[in-house]
């Protein structure tokens, strides 16, 4: 299959993920690859076949023989992941939400490359935020650690705010040595947000965010193909936490800026206000749910009123502004107050019924990815280019191959969060072979197999 005399293996890129094209048993390693085989039309070059099969294949395969390999390299890469998943496990324990160890590099050498930028400034913790962790194998590594709440990251356009979230959000795979961001970590449950003008959201319960809308509209279990940026931003935060977020990653740029804050002269033109912004829920989601927010900002200055920690970017170096930030806040008062109309912050659990997964298309079932983009399921398309924490064409396949099983599993009465733990846990248990033959799978987490879920327009479900 593929192109005629091609060898496909897929190895990705700068993260590091689990792959149906490497096993590892017991007793043995097993590599599993697409060939195309040479043909003519559609015929197939019986020599030239035997010849790639029978010559060209196992000479390359030399090439991955132990003792052909660097073993001080292999040795590194190894490490760098064992350590880096230990130090993602120990991070709430510590009461962070992500470190980033002095000397990093975080730049990359333009928006389509994962190359670290040549030249760029190492990162250099603060003092006041400056934290020490124990690895494994490194010993004890030094950086900034982000802690849990709600922080702001600050400073003018281009010194390096968005590029401190972009590493954050990536942050949740290990990466390779020499990407310079061996040592960015980030929580497992870490999820970045955003909106999503014309996305589909399917019967979320918006009441914390958006309610009472006008002729009596419930917003309960708000249904819409076409959601405006703040109700597909809402939907979204109410999404992640229903799947297990723990931390929410956030950029003023990206969201609606009528769902993250309301200021004082709008509050006294427009008394009627459908939406409770996040200004006003998102210490309460902290205390009340545990979840973190991380919110890069440049002109929301009412946030400095509510957060916990502030860093500011200044020529791509990070400051600790925190108490700077509460005198400017204490200086200069805006004059907002909270939104009186607050219904309580609560996630409604929603339970998907098997028949949102048709994956036929007329006679034929159809599950086709386009990069990361986009993924085709039986007739619906889900558009998944706003879901950024997803890196690897091979994790789109694999969410694919997860979504053309749910329908075995979604019965009405198992939540969102459990459908997707039992898809992954199968994985898990059998291998992605009990799921999909392909040799060009890698593992998504649960949180973007979710994210995927809440996009697929035939989406159907009761309210738990």
């Amino acid at each position: 299959s593929g192109k005629s005399g091609r060898v496909s293996v897929d190895a990705g890129g700068a993260e590091v993920l689990a792959r149906s094209g490497c096993v590892v048993h017991d007793d043995r390693l097993e590599l599993r690859f697409r060939v195309g085989l040479p043909a003519k039309g559609r015929s197939i070059l019986g020599r030239a076949a035997a010849g790639l099969l029978a010559r060209d294949l196992p000479r390359a395969l030399e090439a991955v023989r132990w003792a052909s390999l660097d073993a001080e390299e292999v040795r590194e890469q190894v490490l760098l992941v064992e350590d880096h998943h230990h130090l993602r496990d120990a991070l709430a324990g510590r009461g962070l939400v992500a470190f980033v160890r002095d000397g990093s590099i975080l730049p990359r050498s333009s928006g389509v490359s994962s190359e670290p930028l040549e030249g760029a400034v190492p990162f250099e913790s603060p003092a006041s935020l400056r934290v020490t962790l124990p690895t494994l194998h490194h010993g004890d590594v030094t950086g900034m650690g982000v802690p849990e709440g709600v922080t702001l990251l600050v400073g003018g356009g281009f010194h390096g705010k968005t590029t401190l979230l972009e590493a954050l959000q990536l942050g949740v795979y290990p990466h390779v040595p020499g990407d310079g961001r061996e040592w960015v970590v980030t929580r497992a449950d870490a999820v970045k947000v955003r909106s999503e003008d014309g996305r589909s959201v399917a019967d979320v319960d918006l009441r914390p965010f958006i309610h009472d809308l006008p002729r009596g509209r419930s917003t309960a279990s708000f249904r819409t193909p076409d959601a405006s940026g703040s109700t597909s931003l809402a939907a979204g935060i109410l999404e992640s936490m229903e799947l297990g977020a723990g931390a929410l990653l956030m950029d003023e740029d990206t969201c609606a800026t009528n769902l993250l804050v309301r200021d004082a002269r709008m509050q006294r033109l427009v008394q009627h206000e459908t939406i409770v912004p996040l200004i006003d829920r998102v210490r309460e989601l902290h205390r009340d749910h545990g979840v973190s927010t991380v919110l890069a900002l440049g002109g929301s200055g009412d946030y400095l009123e509510v957060a916990d920690t502030v860093v500011m970017m200044d020529a791509y170096l990070p400051h600790d502004v925190t108490a700077r930030g509460r005198e400017v806040a204490a200086e200069v008062p805006t004059g907002r107050a909270e939104e009186a109309s607050r219904p309580p912050l609560a996630v409604t659990e929603r339970c998907p019924v098997g028949r949102s997964f048709d994956a036929r298309a007329g006679k034929r079932e159809r599950v086709r990815s386009r990069g990361t983009r986009e993924l085709t399921l039986g007739r619906e398309t889900i558009e998944l280019s706003a879901v950024e924490q997803l890196v690897d064409d091979s994790q789109v396949r694999a969410i694919g191959a997860l979504l053309k099983r749910a329908h075995r599993v979604a019965d009405g009465d198992t939540t969102l969060a459990s459908l997707v733990a039992a898809l992954i846990a199968h994985v898990e248990r059998e291998g992605w072979v009990a799921v999909d033959d392909s040799p060009e799978l890698a593992m998504p987490r649960a949180l973007e197999v979710g994210a995927a879920i809440n996009r697929l327009r035939a989406l159907r479900v009761s309210q738990s």
